[in-house]
């Protein structure tokens, strides 16, 4: 199981209206607001990277309202 984490920049007051949206996407399983330079952060479970990818690029990115994100990939030590 991967994990990815989505750092969500949203357009001025759109941030609840991203929220809902991004929630109802299915393999999301954490949806927080956060303050800084960006306004949610997503937690993502898929079977591979590249279905976890595939939502954030082909889902989550085409949300409207959403003005940018960052991908960071969990690593695991041995």
């Amino acid at each position: 199981m991967e994990t990815l984490y989505l750092l969500v920049e949203t357009e001025v007051n759109r941030l609840e209206e991203v929220m809902r949206r991004v929630q109802q996407i299915p393999n999301v399983v954490e949806v927080e607001a956060v303050t800084g330079p960006f306004d949610l952060i997503v937690k993502i479970r898929a079977a591979h990277i590249n279905e976890a990818l595939d939502i954030v690029v082909h889902k989550i990115r085409k949300v409207p309202g959403i003005k940018g994100t960052e991908t960071l990939v969990t690593v695991s030590g041995s």
